[in-house]
């Protein structure tokens, strides 16, 4: 086996296999692809690798020298990560200064914490979500993750050194150092609120220190080093079938699990891990099977990529996609994407991290001084070459910026909020407004989730189920329907005309609880449904209707007609709504409006209010999502956000839904 410039130290080309796993599920969940929806999870398996490096080459340093040089281990992780980390924030502040120079101001705070690997306490302690928001996200947002792990270069080298001074023992070491895995484990247990935004326990260095110690605690009784003698064939069986039981464990879950799946929280992590680590024992072992086809030559090659592909593809995903994504992944753009990804990655490889991880500097410093009169050919080949691949990969991300419609939006970072507002003219009075064309139909009913026509979008498909009890399963054919709506009256006038239908009377009241769509909504509803009380508030979770419906309960102000609009934020557990089913009360209806929104949890919240309609005999859902199918012109350029129109017709059609 080929060793590196640590010595003799082994070099394991299964894991740069394992490393092109992980970091293409990455690539693929932030690509919105349905069948990754546990890509995230390729980050906790970064974690696990490197933990066991970083570990098995500190204490076979130690070993080798009876100490270790902590000042060289940091300069090598200067080296190692820095210049490309650099080079690429320097690709993106230059094309954003051509393309949108209006967005460098509103990540200049994101800027400033990755320089200095402080990126995830800045988005915990400026409450930036990294699975809810609204608008273009940040190109550097994914750089958190650079962040845990340069925290850990920095602290880890002290503590394992004391450790080691003070237990000689290999398995002492190694329970104490899973201690410290349980330690984090349980505070991200411990903080996490379900039905709430997990951005905290996932940036989290504290909660997410348990993956890169499962990886050191491995390389504490796994080295590598002795590692190199044969085993028996039972044995190498053994290892194998561990191996390829954590590789098909961790396929698993990067393609079954979801952001909001609450197991995740409460021990999947953990679980994943652990299976990576399966993975890592399994490779690190000569002859191992798992590490001959994990070591196969192109994942290798890309492998030895992988930090600069994950540098290089968010920024591209995020500066060369639409503002904001409210279709479909376009296939052809996500390909083009993570073939911009994995070139801008092969030419920082070759001409920035190498040149000077290995201190080959002097074509460089000819370059820059020009003064290549020494063999003048390979110079001018060099600079030639590092010049049209820079200026082809500049190029190509400028001009697909300057279309792709971010232009104008501003990043969602720490600077900026996590929702811009809507500037057209949703503004107006609902008067200003047109008639609105609003589909009619001969049906009786319009089941919940309809069948799709050729006249209308398919509804989204509804998530796996998630292994926890009180997540959302899949979404039933449902059994609450909802009236047709009639054909909408002109509104140009505010006094309704005599041919116009009479607004809704309230029996015994009407209260709708909801976020920002249902104040979009909130002037012609009140214009409808005579006496409605509207309670809405912008950035509103499920999650906070139940003390809502509680403070109007007290109050005796809870309408014998409850309408619930909520999960445009984010989604919810099953235990949430249930609770709040039960404390409305079965002697009250309860209408459930489903969402469209563009994003990640749309369909685990469509999904979960399906399911809610379908147990409960007294709701019943309106499927707005259905019936909102094709109707761009309904939308502000964030997909979610209703203008005039797209309002006046989220009115009837609720008004129209009511039951009797």
């Amino acid at each position: 086996m080929k060793n590196n410039e640590h010595g003799n130290r082994r070099y394991m080309p299964g894991l740069d296999g394992l490393r092109t796993l992980a970091v293409f599920a990455v690539i693929a969940y932030h690509l919105d692809l349905r069948w990754a929806t546990g890509g995230l999870l390729g980050v906790g398996a970064f974690f696990v690798l490197s933990g066991y490096l970083i570990t098995d080459l500190l204490v076979e340093e130690r070993q080798r020298n009876n100490r270790i040089d902590l000042k060289m281990f940091w300069i090598r992780r200067a080296r190692r990560l820095l210049p490309a980390m650099l080079f690429m924030m320097l690709v993106v502040v230059a094309v954003l200064s051509i393309t949108d120079s209006g967005r460098l101001a509103s990540i200049k705070g994101d800027l400033l914490s990755a320089l200095t690997y402080s990126s995830n306490w800045y988005l915990i302690f400026h409450d930036v979500s990294y699975f809810e928001s609204f608008g273009p996200p940040s190109p550097i947002g994914h750089l958190w993750s650079l962040a845990v792990e340069e925290q850990f270069y920095l602290l880890w080298p002290l503590l394992l050194t004391g450790i080691l001074m003070l237990v000689p023992s290999r398995g002492k070491v190694a329970m104490i150092i899973l201690a410290g895995a349980a330690l984090s484990f349980a505070s991200m247990a411990i903080l996490y609120e379900p039905g709430s935004d997990p951005s905290r326990v996932y940036y989290g260095t504290d909660t997410r220190a348990f993956g890169l110690l499962i990886g050191a605690a491995l390389a504490i009784v796994w080295p590598s080093g002795k590692l190199a003698g044969a085993f028996s064939r039972k044995g190498a069986l053994i290892i194998d079938s561990l191996g390829a039981a954590g590789l098909a464990c961790t396929v698993y879950m990067l393609a079954a699990t979801g952001e909001y799946d609450e197991s995740l929280y409460k021990g999947g992590m953990v679980v994943l891990s652990v299976a990576v680590a399966f993975v890592i024992a399994a490779v690190a072992s000569p002859y191992s099977l798992i590490g001959k086809l994990l070591g196969c030559k192109p994942l290798r090659w890309l492998g030895v990529r992988s930090y600069g592909i994950y540098l290089w593809h968010y920024p591209v995903i995020v500066m060369t996609g639409p503002a904001v994504p409210t279709g479909e992944p376009d296939a052809v753009r996500a390909l083009l994407q993570v073939a911009a990804s994995v070139a801008l990655a092969a030419f920082s490889y070759k001409y920035v991290e190498e040149p000077i991880r290995r201190g080959r500097w002097k074509p460089w410093k000819a370059i820059l001084r020009k003064k290549d009169r020494l063999g003048s050919g390979r110079l001018r080949l060099l600079r030639q070459r590092s010049t049209k691949m820079l200026t082809v990969s500049l190029i190509v991300m400028i001009c697909i910026s300057c279309t792709n419609g971010n232009n104008g939006h501003p990043s969602v970072s720490a600077d900026s909020g996590k929702q811009p507002a809507v500037s057209d003219d949703s503004s107006a009075s609902p008067e200003a407004s047109g008639p609105v064309d609003v589909p009619d139909t001969t049906n009786p009913t319009v089941p919940a989730f309809p069948a799709p026509s050729a006249a209308q979008a398919e509804p989204a498909p509804s998530p796996k189920p998630s292994p926890s009890k009180d997540s959302p399963g899949p979404s039933p054919t449902a059994k609450p329907v909802v009236k047709p709506p009639k054909p909408m009256p002109d509104s140009s006038d505010s006094k309704p005309s005599p041919g116009a239908e009479k607004p809704v009377e309230g029996a015994g009241g009407i209260t709708a609880i909801g976020d920002s769509v249902l104040l979009d909504a909130e002037p012609y509803l009140k214009k409808l449904v005579q006496g409605i009380l509207i309670d809405g508030k912008v950035g509103r979770q499920m999650s906070k209707a139940q003390e809502v419906v509680d403070g109007l309960l007290a109050e005796k102000k809870l309408g014998n007609l409850v309408i619930i609009e909520l999960g445009t934020n984010g989604s919810f557990t099953a235990k949430q709504m249930n609770k709040l089913i039960d404390t409305i009360g079965k002697d009250r209806r309860i209408v459930l409006v489903n969402t469209r929104v563009p994003r990640k949890w749309q369909d685990t919240v469509n999904s979960a209010l399906s399911k809610a309609a379908a147990e409960h005999d007294n709701v019943t859902l309106i499927d707005w999502y259905a019936f909102s199918a094709d109707k761009a012109e309904w939308f502000a350029k964030d997909g979610v956000h209703l203008k005039l129109k797209g309002a006046e017709a989220y009115a009837k059609l609720v008004a129209d839904s009511l039951p009797n």
